[in-house]
């Protein structure tokens, strides 16, 4: 249950002041349903407002702040004229200028020979001060107390992200509501800590954040502002050791293997294990042959073979006599992954067998029947393996594809059909370290960083979109020379019709000087009508297949040489490294083009620039983290990274590291989170949302 502490700060976004019901969906589309995402909203700057001691000092085109007097309302004279509101002071007097006013509430608002405190943007018409629609104006008295118009009478103001259709005023009224609704919550953070950090309490940082002095309390490293990144980084850190502690409890079994199938299926290899496949085979091994449940990462750059790593690592369960699963994001990996992984297990004498949500009727309840039996000793599929009426005989190992294309419900759902199942989960878009610890933190990670042998390098070619023609005319000796292109066309998240437009055309004008040899796949289509064209173009029915970007992730044509990006500023640097790893995966030369077009932004260009650069993914991945912030790394809203509202993963790289140490003390000192600290600590992870972490205490 969430502490009733924190129920102001969970309470609708639409109960604020400022706010209505339309209002309301804005800012809740701007920051999320409840009182708390507003006060997670940060400003982005500051507008500094000249407090100007007279009229006859106030320089023209600044945003000023003056005390005067109300002398006399002068309404329009006729409809579109203005209403003027006459002010003075002992320097003599300016006009406060409104359109468009009805009725008289503005005389009511400001009567005459009242002193008010304006403010707003200082012109000159004919000669003589005004300002129009000022963006405060009230009491003098009042102003000086600290109105919610206009806090503390500060001349710094806070400057917001906004949405369209919802303006300042309103936003920052709601934002005060808030920050009267929030609470004195318990402290949390290590008494010690704090004094040598000589950062403020709660309370006082969010006040702070969002009542800034100068332009340096809205920069990352200000004292408030790391007090309270520190303290989402440290929910992230705790729930994630929670969950890992709570792994750690719960019973596992020992799994080993005599290694008479992994001796089969390595003499049945082409090529010898690298150095890195080994090493990481041997941390699992370690792993799964200890009383806990194994729960390890495997993060491999494109073609680092991760996957026969993970085919060894299912034939130590099939050889302890129990079974193993291999699940895949999406239907064409699933099917990729059973494919290249069939002869390997035929060799060694095992049954493999794949399952999708595509598979139905009798087929498919003969095969469940067989993997209840405990005939199918690996079973490779989809989200479909989720299913209840998917039974194991004896599931011992899961292993999970592309794991932030799933969440961590999901993963704890698939080791739910064993007892004590061990978990490897992959991926093979390499995260940077300060990642690896926010999203995985509760996991063992295991890097495969050698390429296996023969992998050729892939050239990579930077080149402006006004050379599209002179790319396209060399298609033809290309494809004559026997080689497949891949020509990926960029997508545009705000609407799928612009990608399938853009696909089809390029799939379309690439038709008409290529004939029937160029193929199209895209995000709308059908997982049976898609793999008809993935396998037509993996068989050579087809030279050249356009796409959008669902061949990203795994796709294995050996034969493809040439990877054609179109907008490649559009895509973020994992993406287009991605990408490129589709190509470089057979014995053939292979050449990555990337096609660029007006504008062109300094950080596309340097990521243009890394791309051409280097090859290492985990480089990349560094890289990708400084140009576009954590959030955008993975290139998907919905990548399984937690979202940070205060933390910048960039800047506060450092305070992450600090969090996990804090995290692992609290566990190893109060796992129960019982005492005084630990109770606030329970408040912490509430306040961030990390409450899935709490079911795993006794009391909570």
């Amino acid at each position: 249950m969430r502490p009733a502490i924190l129920f102001p700060l969970f309470a609708p976004i639409t109960s604020l002041p400022g706010l209505g019901p339309k209002l309301g969906k804005l800012a809740e589309r701007l920051a999320g349903p409840h009182v708390v995402d507003l006060l997670w909203h940060k400003p982005s700057g500051v507008l500094d407002r000249l407090a100007v001691g007279s009229i006859a000092e106030a320089p023209e085109g600044r945003i000023v702040t003056l005390t005067v007097r109300v002398d006399a309302h002068v309404p329009a004279v006729m409809p579109g004229r203005p209403y003027r509101v006459r002010c003075t002071d002992h320097t003599g007097l300016m006009d406060l200028v409104f359109f468009h006013i009805k009725g008289d509430w503005l005389v009511k608002k400001l009567p005459e020979g009242q002193r008010i405190v304006v403010s707003g943007k200082a012109e000159r018409f004919n000669g003589q001060l005004q300002i129009v629609h000022p963006d405060y104006y009230g009491p003098a008295d009042d102003l000086a107390g600290g109105s919610s118009a206009m806090p503390s009478g500060s001349a710094v103001e806070p400057v917001y992200p906004l949405t369209g259709g919802l303006n300042p005023k309103p936003l920052r009224t709601a934002i005060e509501g808030a920050l009267q609704r929030a609470p004195q919550l318990p402290e949390w953070q290590d008494p010690a800590w704090l004094q040598r950090t000589g950062w403020p309490d709660w309370h006082s940082a969010i006040s702070r954040l969002h009542h800034p002095e100068s332009t340096g309390d809205v920069q990352l490293d200000a004292p408030h502002r790391q007090r309270l990144a520190y303290d989402e980084l440290l929910a992230n850190q705790l729930a994630l050791a929670l969950v890992r502690w709570h792994q750690r409890r719960l019973t596992g079994r020992e799994i080993r293997g005599d290694g008479h199938l992994r001796a089969q299926v390595a003499a049945a290899l082409p090529y010898r294990l690298t150095g890195a496949q080994e090493r990481s085979l041997a941390e699992i091994d370690r792993d799964m042959a200890a009383p806990e449940r194994m729960l390890r990462l495997l993060q491999g750059d494109v073609g680092s073979g991760k996957t026969i790593v993970a085919l060894m690592a299912m034939l130590t369960a099939v050889e302890s006599g129990a079974q193993a699963a291999l699940m895949a994001p999406t239907e064409i990996l699933a099917r990729q992954h059973a494919e290249s992984l069939s002869p390997l297990c035929a060799a060694a004498g095992i049954t493999l067998a794949v399952l999708t949500g595509r598979d139905k009727g009798k087929a498919r309840a003969a095969l469940l029947e067989r993997l209840a039996a405990g005939e199918i000793h690996i079973l490779v599929g989809t989200h479909a393996l989720f299913q209840d009426e998917v039974a194991f005989r004896d599931l011992a190992l899961a292993v999970i594809d592309e794991q932030h294309k799933f969440g961590v419900h999901q993963r704890l759902q698939l080791a739910a059909k064993g007892r004590g199942v061990d978990t490897l989960v992959m991926t093979a878009t390499p995260i940077p370290r300060t990642l690896t610890l926010t999203a995985y933190g509760d996991m063992d990670v295991s890097r495969l960083d050698e390429k296996p042998p023969g992998r050729q390098p892939v050239r990579t070619v930077v080149m402006s979109a006004d050379r599209l023609e002179e790319v396209v005319a060399g298609l033809p000796r290309a494809i004559a020379g026997g080689q497949r292109i891949y020509w990926v066309c960029p997508l545009v998240e705000e609407s799928e019709q612009v990608d399938l437009a853009a696909a089809t055309l390029r799939h379309a004008t690439l038709h008409e000087r290529l004939s029937d040899r160029v193929g199209l796949i895209h995000g709308k289509m059908k997982g049976p009508e898609k793999d008809a064209v993935m396998a037509a173009f993996a068989e050579g029915r087809l030279d050249v297949l356009v796409a959008t970007t669902v061949i990203e992730v795994g796709v294995n044509v050996p034969e493809a040489t040439i990877m054609v990006i179109e907008h490649a500023e559009r895509f973020g640097l994992a993406q287009l490294h991605q990408l490129r790893g589709r190509v470089g995966r057979g014995a053939g030369a292979s050449t990555c083009l990337l096609l660029w077009s007006q504008p062109l932004g300094e950080t596309a260009r340097e990521r243009l620039q890394v791309m051409k650069e280097t090859e290492d993914g985990f480089l990349i991945a560094e890289k990708d983290l400084e140009l576009r912030g954590a959030g955008e790394v993975l290139g998907t809203r919905q990548s399984g990274l937690p979202e940070f509202r205060l933390a910048d993963l960039a800047q506060h790289g450092d305070l992450l590291a600090t969090a996990r140490d804090d995290a692992r003390l609290i566990i190893e000192r109060d796992p129960e989170l019982d005492s005084p600290r630990g109770q606030a600590l329970r408040v912490l992870l509430y306040l961030f949302e990390r409450d899935a972490a709490v079911k795993y205490l006794r009391s909570g």
